[in-house]
């Protein structure tokens, strides 16, 4: 993980550099006519990891010399006091050059024109718009829209229920259970088999078929939004701290409601320690139970993001390059595209091995929170806590 952000943090950098540096050497004269909008490296990463109110895939430029879109837009839902409920598709603000019903969508250059605080409005917000189609800071909207994040989850959890229906129909009639499994079939009896046999026995010991369910269900939706995240103009769930973070805290609370006395018994009153040293120990011990969930969440999240951002870093390059020379930029191109295809099967991999930590750290949790005593496996998950 650390070898993974301090590549990104080197290609940042030079990104930051050459970006300066093209737009330095471009930088039109007085007598110049407009010039060309300079290649922004920033606005496609932000553009790529961050939420939207559409799928988009690539732009151009057309023949009439002005950019064009490939998108598959999403239904817009809004509310105000003001001016009630509004509903239409997010294709209506033409990426923020069109007002509807009196909003508009932000974007960085409108920011910057009118002068927009970035603590309070960010690109991509819907916001009420005066007659003078400026920021109307008195009217509060209320965004109901479901964003690529949302939308993609949903399909994520219709995939799953989709192939666990299919496949619970197939064992119902026989296959599988008089003859041997086929197709997809024979592919998720493996994963549940791995889950169970290598993850939650071993950690759950009795109590396994009873967090079976709930593990798998982890497992899955993680593998599945992973995945989905690798392809083109998709969003990237996983890379989003709001998806984490709710993925760690229904842990948290699975953690707790599954908690015995000895747990608490062996955070608050640790025994075979001296009086004074429980001073020092028991806060730790606290404040242990909220850093589990904080390091899933973190995990995931970073792991999931940084090689989002090292796969568009290396796609930017060569753009930031053939801004400086045409001939550098086409040089430059079979290496970075060979990179990158390389550091894609790499992301992969990183997504069946994402999800395989999050959930042997949810099953070792877990156990570790009705376990009788302080066995073996609290030691081998306080190994994995800290790798």
């Amino acid at each position: 993980m650390s070898i993974k952000s301090l590549l990104v943090a080197v290609f940042s950098l030079s990104l930051v550099f050459f970006s300066n540096t093209s737009f330095a050497q471009h930088k039109p004269t007085e007598k110049a006519p407009e010039a060309k909008k300079a290649f922004d490296a920033n606005e496609i990463i932000f553009g790529h990891i961050m939420d939207a109110h559409e799928f988009h895939f690539l732009s151009y430029e057309g023949s009439d010399g002005k950019e064009h879109h490939v998108t598959i837009p999403l239904p817009v839902i809004i509310y105000s006091k003001e001016k009630g409920f509004s509903c239409f598709m997010s294709s209506a603000f033409h990426h923020g050059e069109h007002e509807v019903n009196g909003y508009g969508l932000l974007t960085n250059e409108k920011i910057d024109a009118d002068s927009i605080d970035r603590n309070q409005y960010a690109a991509g917000h819907i916001v009420a718009l005066d007659e003078h189609g400026k920021l109307d800071a008195s009217v509060k909207v209320l965004d109901l829209s479901p964003t690529r994040n949302v939308v993609q989850m949903i399909l994520a959890l219709a995939i799953f229920v989709f192939l666990l229906i299919k496949i619970a129909g197939r064992y119902k009639k026989g296959q599988g259970v008089k003859t041997a499994p086929t197709g997809w079939q024979n592919c998720i009896e493996t994963v549940v088999n791995f889950i169970n046999d290598d993850i939650v026995k071993p950690n759950l010991g009795a109590k396994s078929n009873k967090y079976l369910p709930y593990i798998l269900t982890v497992f899955l939706f993680i593998l599945i939004n992973n995945l989905f995240g690798l392809i083109p103009g998709s969003a990237n769930v996983s890379g989003n701290i709001a998806f984490t973070f709710l993925l760690s805290m229904i842990t948290f609370v699975v953690i707790l409601f599954s908690s015995n006395r000895h747990y608490w018994l062996h955070i608050i009153n640790p025994p075979g320690i001296p009086g004074w040293v429980k001073i020092i120990l028991v806060p730790v011990e606290i404040l242990g139970i909220f850093t589990k969930p904080f390091a899933l969440m973190i995990r995931l999240f970073a792991n999931m993001l940084a090689g989002h951002i090292f796969i568009i870093c290396l796609i930017s390059r060569i753009f930031i390059m053939g801004s400086l020379n045409h001939y550098i930029g086409w040089g430059f191109s079979p290496l970075s595209v060979a990179f990158t295809i390389f550091i894609y099967f790499i992301e992969i991999l990183v997504a069946f091995l994402q999800a395989y930590i999050f959930t042997i750290l949810t099953a070792v949790f877990i156990g570790q929170a009705f376990e009788t005593g302080h066995t073996e496996h609290a030691h081998e998950g306080d190994e994995l806590y800290h790798l």
